[in-house]
């Protein structure tokens, strides 16, 4: 597994992820696109929490992939989805991380959704 150049060129840097102990749900437009008990937190500098749910529960048949990547010199190569649904479309609002570098293993596959790019979401716990 390959070691992420931005922890070593930068160990000021934190990202830290912790598995949150509640469920966790994403509704977009007021539609229910993932659902899950199994969510990791991923609290990094200059960033808002991210919440990344395995793919199995998220509707993936809401998904479409697209051809963006990007990359972050922490994680690896970030692959997008838009979320289609009836009246919007919300471009690469969704990401993925399929082979991230070492210290981020936990989020290989996971999906997280931007909360910023889509106008009507609503990730909402349960305790």
């Amino acid at each position: 597994m390959k070691k992420s150049p931005g922890h070593k060129e930068m160990p000021e840097h934190k990202i830290k992820e912790h598995r949150l102990r509640k469920r966790l749900k994403v509704e977009i437009d007021g539609e229910l696109i993932a659902d899950s008990e199994d969510v990791i937190e991923v609290d990094e500098d200059g960033s808002p929490p991210r919440y990344y749910f395995p793919r199995s529960d998220v509707k993936m048949d809401k998904l479409q992939r697209s051809a963006t990547t990007t990359e972050c010199p922490f994680k690896g190569v970030a692959h997008y989805f838009s979320v289609h649904l009836p009246g919007n479309d919300y471009r690469d609002a969704v990401w993925t991380y399929e082979d991230p570098y070492a210290e981020h293993l936990a989020l290989k596959d996971r999906l997280a959704f931007y909360d910023d790019k889509i106008k009507q979401i609503r990730i909402a716990s349960e305790a």
